[in-house]
């Protein structure tokens, strides 16, 4: 009943309203009272009543007032009790109850009259007092387990599951978490130091001896992480920071910055993806030398904690706003000094286990005082910890003793933390009291609860401004039955701990599925801790699975989070608990503790066995993803949302253009392409599309969706063709193909995860018309696509709609399918109901997918069904049929959808890049033409151009007809009504494009009648260009860029879609699928090269394909998917592959933009920097037995067949042996300070030995060095460039050890007469090469490659100390006197890893490395021994053989100390880069390379140059010197060759030579002056063209040309020894904006016989005359203006290389698969 007493107070009195709140007042009269009064009324009186035992039907009534009068006052003026007598609780629950539904925040409570509660009191208490044994706990105020226990106690089972149908408030926040030591891995990598878990695992403490050491790779695997978070679109993402990846020994002293710039970019990325970073600063993996202090048992752990929490706020907080400081410090007590079975391992629960958590409270407490004065008000976050807690349950619930025991376990489990810091800043009484009780009634001390001072205390309250918990289990607890003088953790709290075997049981045996001990544990923690003014963020809530059985369907772990999620949402709703959050463990299995891998807590599987750690999204990622974008589990389907307004500009009409000629206009395309240089046509471009471009994925209904019979779908014809055996390869199908059709879910979720702006799918017509017409529509099918387009419509994903690829329903193929004209009607009314149905949020459509395949190969050739084989005419009349259906839908569109749809359509075409053979042809180029019509003009020329097929075509057919003695041609003919209905019927062009054809003229058969021969054409493809799974679709990316030019040309430059282009391979695994990436980076950039400098308007580009799919006749055999599936897995699950992540990362780029460090440095070089140019005696001088020199093993080599390339050999060379003055003068023209030649051995010793020293051959030298330094340039004396004399190899080389001997003595006679005018000595140039292809492969001089596995490592180590002797020995001998520096060459490519996101490529990387550069520097520059990594590797792989001892020589400990820093300089050759990975081979393989285990390959948008191993990669020049100066302590290098190598005809203009020069040296400057490398000087190789050791005259590094054909042996400067002549005046590069420089000379002659074309202010690049100003701006690099001026660019052919003279110059022995 509703009474209403007014009172009226005059003069400032205030008006009120009396209500009784009972069953009567429902929720619509109260609203509709509060708005009639809620202005006449200040406050409102209110008449309470409370029935006991009814307090959630107390609070839901108090809820539903105060929120109906949310803004009023309220004076409780009676407050009555009732129905107590009857229920067995204690008094005070009534009273607690109440005034936590009166308390609440919301509620703005003026008063309360209590006396007939007062009344009530007395007569509950009198009762009470019978019951209770102990009267004096009778007083004790009710605790709030109490409260909440007996709050739930009552409930039925049904009631306590029943599933709640609700949502969270709005903001709330879902996420999901991982720990640093659970994913990272990379245990040792970038001076990360040792944490205790590193230990423990390296102790043998897990399970199957596991360890942590790579765990997930997260470390290289960021941008993975991200992307599987993109997928699942959580708001938080809750990750911990390893401290000693940051401080590696726990303090600030040393700091890991590349540990730093991890968590900096997992930050960036996160924040960039709109996912909020909450930061764990401790997940118990502290630094193992922290440990060695006492860990947290040691106090002063506290400042170091306290430094590393102020490091990471000043650094990352900028864009973390949430912190935890501690992740359930209960754990670290508990289980590493309690039990034990965690690190550090301490078993000492009564003593350690408490000191620690009395450590880390005050730690915590510090760090949030830190954060409170130092850095809120700035970084306006927040701190908390998140504390672990497990609910207790009475065993027995009638039983005070076990209320009492569960009570105690919750206050030992979360007390003991949350307890000092959200009430009093002390540990509970509970806690004080039952230790204290413990140690008073056993002998000793059992347990040592440490004690807070006040100070401590009012420092420890209050710190938490959220409080986390993490929660998993329940227990039942009765109360101890063991005794309580052991100390243990039980028996200290006197609780006993059960399960209920009703209780499912995960794969842990601590985790059971409680899922309303949830409910519980939060209202427990909203009533003792948090109230009203603190939030709660459920942190940490997750269940294992084990590592058997269905690991990716886990619907153990769907089920225990739809029903823990749900408790959550009950405690929100039903009991008012203020939770704002909730986190998921884990976002990825991982390493978890001492239960190792067998415990899988991800919502994404991880595969621990494959060294590429594959992710996998499981049931539960797909179902929390669900969950995150309903915000709970909303009750009813939410409606459909209103379609998007998309901003796509409907084009105006494309204009009517003039038929083409024959050939036609777009034959410019190949004038302007076709002539270019491989250096033009590949340079790497780099640059962004503009704002509105569209990055997609696509894929085709009948390749993905399966359910080919599912829910009513009619047959298709492929359904048809695919059930028949022998017409699909192994008899594969689309039945179930990716099972899309029942999978919408997990597609968008890969489609959020990479970013993409529109995806590309086709309807399946016979799922929607079953019978193909529209008399029977298929609801489920229209349902289907329904559902997937508001999906992506919801993720802000543009669908693109295809109506036809391809699967014509069997039903209307039975009427003559394309053949008949009846499809035309047919086809249109499909279409109409699709516009209908699905045009309102659909604004792009493709009427046709590749009519031209449709037509040529399902009617001509007859591989596709309908299998019609009829080339000569049906592919024809098809054709008509699909363009005037195509028209008819077009026309449909406009006139009925579009005014209100406002959509685009089109048709896609295929298209393939026709190269004329022959360029210079025209023939070729006609022919060319003509295949482009034929193929696409076909269908293209009609709409884009006149309605009309292209002049061509008609002139083709019709006169072969006539040829044929056909009465009219075998090309249908169209009427002018019906070429004017289909001109202009496309919006824009769109097309699918995979490869390139080279075409030329041909003259083809008569009979039979075929579309093929109609063509008159050859097509052929290059052997060279890479495979792939389909032997037509070979990679070649400059076909794209030409193909788009034509269709600019060729079609007045309409709006251009890219639909489909990608690559296939052979491969049921391609995770690291690195040929996948090679094609999309080279294919985009020939798409950005189209629009940036073509101005081709190109709008969008669609990568083939979203994932592996049926693949039409080819089955399940070539994968072209950016997502890997596995086909024999019922779930088909679905697996991003790198080319995932690769292509995610070019969409969030729009593009490919210059990464920074590419950016052109300008600046000098210091003021004494030495530039030189570098020979080699063997390569130049010939003379090879002038004047009594010796033979050299080159020489006989030379002679061997079969060795050199063409049978070359240096008898004569460039015959420098005649010829100073020549090479001075060429030296002196180049302005270098230095020139670097080497000194034949045998020329001066012809036998090796000093018994005869050959006076001729050492007066040369003489004459030499004189002319040099009368030129003013200083020598630079190589002692051995691999030119060993004969006589020394017959009696066994440099595997002979007395070679050592020899070559000191030879060294002592070279010092002796000419280290008077020598003052740069190099002793040995490149030892690798030596050891490695003389003595290991054969492939250099001596030829040796019997004993690969002995003998290149024999020879190193004879090499390491004749080196180590002729040091020495001018060290002591000559140095005082002479004053020069002496050293060693060492040549190395620079390694990256082929995946850098996995830790195997970069180990694989760091072994390169060892193996190459380390094998000779490590010994010399580091401590006169070989690295580790070689000599664990062989001595591991030498004793699996058999062997008793290592294949790797050791040295004596004198040897060692008389090799170590035997070095003035590090000398350094360096060319290239190579990609490496991980290679295993045979047991049993011994050599070199299968003791490396490192496999290369090279990337396919590297330059090449005019040698196989040679690829232009500027970058890892500096990478490499900077490797140096870390590894070998920074010692001053000199680089003693640099230098690129072309084939072919001589090239006056080279320009790639100075590309190569430019690049390379602004990477050395980079080195110097943004690394602080000490390089003093550069020297380019080479002077001149010269023999190129096996290579012979066929691949030329010289700045100077040589003509070997010519007697005389001319040389002549190439353009760029002007342009290194320029570089060496300025000592680098000034800066262009600070000019004008007088270094920067006037343009170079070129010579009158060979007049440049083109004129002198304008540059040929990249198939363009461009202003100089427009080059540089078109391309990041820039030649030197002035040089680069007048050249043209140049021709640049190479096909093949042997070995040439740098590192590994023999591809097959180096097992570079070329992708």
């Amino acid at each position: 009943m509703l009474s209403t007493d007014c009172l009226f107070l005059s003069q400032g009195g205030k008006l009120s309203i009396a209500l009784e709140m009972d069953d009567v007042l429902d929720s619509a009269s109260s609203e509709l009272l509060s708005v009639s009064l809620q202005d006449s009324v200040d406050f409102v009186s209110l008449n309470l009543q409370y029935h006991c035992g009814n307090e959630i039907d107390f609070y839901k009534k108090m809820s539903e007032f105060q929120s109906v009068w949310k803004d009023k006052d309220i004076l409780v003026f009676s407050l009555k009790v009732l129905d107590c007598a009857s229920v067995e609780e204690h008094p005070f629950i009534p009273v607690a109850a109440i005034a936590t539904a009166i308390n609440k925040e919301e509620a703005r409570m003026i008063g309360c009259d209590i006396n007939e509660f007062l009344d009530y009191l007395p007569h509950v208490l009198s009762e009470t007092n019978t019951l209770q044994e102990k009267p004096d706990a009778v007083l004790a105020p009710r605790s709030s387990y109490q409260t909440v226990w007996e709050m739930f106690a009552q409930q039925s089972e049904s009631e306590r599951d029943s599933f709640l149908q609700d949502v969270f408030p709005s903001g709330f926040l879902w996420g999901v978490s991982t720990g640093a030591f659970n994913i990272e891995g990379a245990w040792a990598e970038d001076g990360k130091g040792e944490s205790i878990w590193d230990q423990f695992g390296h102790g043998g403490h897990v399970q199957m001896n596991q360890t942590a050491d790579v765990a997930c790779d997260s470390y290289y695997k960021t941008s993975y992480d991200i992307y599987l978070l993109r997928g699942l679109h959580p708001q938080l993402y809750k990750f911990s920071v390893s401290w000693s990846r940051i401080f590696p020994a726990g303090s600030n002293k040393t700091i890991s910055s590349k540990g730093v710039d991890y968590y900096n970019r997992l930050i960036d990325r996160l924040v960039d993806s709109n996912i909020e970073p909450m930061v764990t600063l401790f997940h118990w993996d502290l630094p193992q030398a922290l440990q060695a202090l006492g860990g947290w048992q040691n106090e002063s752990t506290i400042d170091a904690f306290v430094s590393y929490a102020d490091f990471c706020f000043s650094t990352f907080g900028d864009r973390v706003k949430l912190w935890v400081t501690f992740h359930e410090p209960w754990v670290i007590s508990y289980a590493g000094y309690g039990t034990g079975e965690h690190p550090p391992g301490i078993t000492d629960p009564g003593a350690a286990s408490y000191k620690v958590a009395h450590t880390i409270l005050k730690a915590h407490a510090k760090v949030w005082h830190l954060y409170n004065d130092k850095y809120r008000s700035q970084q306006l976050g927040k701190v908390g910890l998140v504390l672990n807690s497990d609910w207790a349950e009475p065993k027995t619930p009638g039983s005070s003793e076990d209320v009492r025991a569960s009570e105690r376990y919750l206050q030992f489990m979360l007390g003991w933390f949350a307890h000092p810091i959200f009430v009093n800043g002390d540990y509970p009484d509970v806690l004080k009291a039952q230790i204290q009780e413990v140690n008073q009634q056993c002998s000793t001390t059992v347990a040592q609860l440490p004690v807070f001072t006040e100070e401590e205390k009012s420092l420890v309250k209050g710190t938490a401004d959220f409080f986390g918990l993490s929660h998993y289990t329940s227990r039942l607890v009765s109360a101890g039955t063991n005794g309580m003088c052991t100390a243990g953790y039980e028996s200290i709290g006197n609780f006993s701990l059960h399960v209920d075997p009703s209780w499912p049981q995960a794969a842990s045996s601590w985790v059971h599925v409680v899922p309303w001990g949830l409910r519980r544990l939060l209202k427990f923690v909203s009533q003792e801790y948090t109230g009203s003014k603190i939030p709660i963020y459920i942190a940490g809530n997750g269940v294992p699975t084990g590592d058997t059985g269905d690991l990716l369907n886990d619907t153990l772990r769907v089920d225990y989070f739809r029903r823990y999620i749900d408790e959550a949402l009950k405690a929100v709703k039903l009991d008012a608990v203020d939770v704002r959050s909730y986190t998921a463990r884990s976002l990825l299995d991982g390493f978890e503790g001492p239960a190792g891998y067998s415990l899988k807590f991800g919502l994404h599987h991880v595969n621990f066995e494959d060294s590429n750690r594959p992710r996998t999204p499981k049931a539960s990622a797909y179902f929390y993803s669900r969950v995150i974008e309903k915000n709970g589990f909303p009750s009813q389907a939410l409606s459909r949302s209103a379609p998007v307004v998309f901003d796509r500009p409907v084009p105006a009409k494309l204009p009517s253009l003039p038929a083409s000629e024959v050939p036609s206009k777009a034959k410019v395309v190949w004038q302007k392409f076709s002539s270019q240089t491989a250096f033009e046509r590949d340079m790497y471009f780099y640059g962004t599309f503009p704002e509105d471009f569209t990055w997609g994925v696509s894929s085709s209904a009948y390749q993905i969706e399966g359910g080919w019979d599912a829910d009513g779908k009619g047959p298709s014809i492929w359904d048809t063709f695919t059930h028949v055996p022998g017409n699909v390869n192994n008899n594969e199908n689309g039945d179930i193909a990716c099972d899309s059709y029942h999978k919408v879910e997990e597609d968008i979720y890969m489609l959020r995860a990479l970013g993409v702006k529109n995806y590309r799918f086709s309807l399946s017509w016979p799922r929607i018309f079953p019978t193909g017409r529209n008399n029977s529509i298929n609801s489920h099918g229209v349902a289907y696509y329904n559902s997937l387009i508001d999906g992506l419509i919801a993720n802000n994903i543009t669908p693109i709609v295809t109506l036809y690829h391809w699967d014509l329903p069997q039903a209307l193929q039975d009427i003559g399918g394309w053949e008949s004209t009846e499809l035309i009607d047919l086809f249109d009314s499909f279409a109409a109901f699709c516009f209908q149905t699905f045009g309102d949020r659909v604004k792009f459509w493709i009427t046709i997918n590749e009519p031209n395949i449709i037509a040529q190969l399902s009617y001509g050739e007859g591989l596709f069904p309908p299998n019609v084989k009829e080339p000569g005419s049906a592919p024809y009349r098809v054709a008509h049929i699909l363009l005037k259906a195509h028209a008819r839908v077009y026309h449909t569109y406009d006139a009925k959808y579009r005014a209100s749809q406002g959509g685009i359509i089109a048709l896609c075409p295929f298209i393939s890049w026709g190269e004329p053979k022959t360029p210079s042809d025209p023939r070729d180029i006609e022919a060319a033409d003509r295949y482009l019509q034929f193929l696409v003009g076909w269908f293209t020329h009609p709409i884009f151009k006149n309605g009309d097929y292209p002049e061509v075509m008609k002139w083709k057919v019709g006169n072969r007809s006539e040829l044929q003695n056909l009465p009219s041609s075998r090309l249908p003919v169209f009427t002018a009504e019906e070429r004017e209905y289909i001109r202009g019927t496309a919006d824009v062009f769109c097309f699918n494009t995979y490869s390139t054809k080279i075409v030329s003229h041909s003259t083809t058969r008569l009979t039979p009648f075929s579309y093929e021969y109609d063509q008159e054409v050859s097509v052929t493809v290059d052997s060279s260009w890479p495979s792939s799974a389909l032997p037509d679709h070979r990679p070649v990316a400059w076909g794209l860029r030409r193909v788009l030019n034509w269709i600019k040309e060729e079609y007045g430059n309409p709006p251009i879609y890219i639909i489909e282009n990608g690559v296939g391979k052979k491969a049921t695994s391609d995770v690291d699928d690195n040929a996948r990436i090679f094609y999309h980076k080279t294919y985009i950039d020939e798409a950005l090269k189209a629009y940036k400098v073509d101005g081709v308007n190109l709008k969008g580009y669609n990568a083939w394909s979203l994932m592996d799919n049926f693949e039409w006749v080819d089955g399940y055999g070539p994968r072209f998917g950016l997502h890997q599936i596995d086909f024999d897995n019922p779930n088909r699950p679905r697996t991003p592959k790198r080319s995932a992540v690769f292509y995610a990362e070019i969409i969030r780029n729009n593009g490919i933009p210059l990464p920074k460090e590419d950016e052109f440095l300008y600046g000098e070089f210091p003021e004494n920097f030495l530039w030189s140019v570098a020979t080699a005696a063997y390569q130049i001088e010939g003379g090879w037995r002038a004047d009594g020199k010796g033979l050299s093993i080159w020489d006989k080599y030379a002679h061997t067949p079969l060795r050199i390339g063409k049978d070359a050999t240096g008898d004569v060379a460039c015959d420098s042996y005649h010829r100073i003055e020549e090479d001075v003068e060429m030296l002196k023209s180049l302005k270098v300070s230095h020139y670097r030649f080497s000194i034949s051995w045998s020329r001066v010793l012809p036998d090796g030995t000093t018994r005869y020293i050959n006076e001729k051959g050492l007066n040369y030298y003489e004459r030499l060095i004189d002319a040099l330094l009368a030129a003013n340039i200083v020598p630079q004396v190589t002692l051995y460039h691999w030119d060993l004399p004969q006589a020394l190899q017959d009696v066994g080389g440099w595997e002979n050890e007395t070679v050592v001997q020899r070559f000191k003595e030879y060294a002592e006679v070279l010092f002796q007469r000419l280290g008077d005018k020598v003052k740069f000595w190099i002793t040995l140039n490149e030892p690798y090469n030596t050891a490695y292809l003389g003595y290991g492969t054969g492939t250099a001089a001596p030829g040796v490659s019997v004993r690969p596995g002995r003998a290149p490592y024999v020879v190193g180590h004879n090499l390491i100390k004749a080196h180590a002797e002729a040091w020495h020995l001018y060290n002591e001998t000559f140095r005082a006197r002479q004053g020069g520096l002496i050293s060693i060459t060492i040549n190395s490519d620079w390694a990256e890893p082929r995946n850098p996101h996995s830790q195997e490529d970069v180990e694989a990387a760091r072994r390169l490395m060892q193996f190459f550069l380390g094998w000779f520097a490590h010994p010399i520059f580091k401590n006169g021994d070989y690295n580790e990594v070689m000599k664990r590797r062989i001595r591991e792989r030498s004793l699996a053989q058999g062997l008793s001892k290592s294949r790797l020589p050791e040295f004596t400990e004198s040897e060692k100390q008389r090799i170590k820093g035997t070095y003035d300089y590090f000398g350094l050759n360096h060319y290239t880069t190579v990609l490496t990975y991980n290679q295993n081979y045979p047991k049993g393989v011994m050599s070199y390379d299968s003791d490396r285990g490192v496999a290369t390959v090279t990337d396919r948008s590297w330059l090449g140059s005019g040698s196989l191993w040679l690829k232009v990669t500027p970058f890892g020049f500096r990478k490499i010197l900077r490797w140096i100066k870390e590894e070998y302590n920074n010692p001053p290098i000199y680089v003693t060759e640099n230098g690129v190598s072309e084939r072919g005809a001589f090239e006056f203009n080279d320009t790639w030579r100075m590309h190569y020069y430019r690049t390379y040296i602004n990477e050395a400057l980079k080195a110097v002056m943004l690394d602080g490398v000490d390089l003093r000087g550069y020297t380019a190789w080479s002077l001149m063209d010269n023999l190129e050791w096996a290579a012979g005259y066929e691949e030329k590094f010289g700045l100077y040309h040589v003509n070997f054909s010519d007697p005389a042996l001319p040389r002549r400067p190439k353009a760029s020894a002007k342009y290194y002549s320029q570089i060496i005046n300025c000592n680098g590069f000034p800066d262009p904006a600070t000019g004008p420089h007088p270094c920067l000379e006037e343009e170079p002659e070129v010579s009158p016989t060979d007049p440049t074309p083109g004129a002198a202010d304008s540059v040929s690049f990249l198939g363009l005359d461009l202003t100089s100003q427009g080059a540089e701006i078109a391309l990041y690099v820039l030649f030197a203006l002035s040089i680069v001026g007048a050249l043209s660019l140049a021709l640049f052919a190479y096909k093949y290389g042997k070995l040439s003279k740098r590192s590994h110059k023999q591809a097959h022995m180096e097992l570079s698969s070329k992708l």
